[in-house]
């Protein structure tokens, strides 16, 4: 089953998206991924596994996204 999330707003992105994706984890992902808009484009990251490994793959963001 897939679960989706989306924030459109002021604030920066990626916690919201985290934070939603996390909630939705009990469904039993095996992968997960995010795409945020920044000033460069929309910037896709994506892993297999759980919530926390798409986390530490994606990091501290190279630029804000909102």
């Amino acid at each position: 089953m897939c679960g989706i999330i989306a924030y459109v707003g002021p604030r920066e992105v990626r916690p919201i998206l985290f934070d939603g994706l996390g909630r939705l984890e009990y469904r039993g992902y095996d992968s997960a991924g995010i795409a945020a808009m920044t000033a460069g484009g929309i910037e896709v990251q994506k892993k297999a596994g759980r919530i926390a490994d798409l986390s530490r793959h994606v990091g501290k963001p190279k630029t804000p996204s909102h």
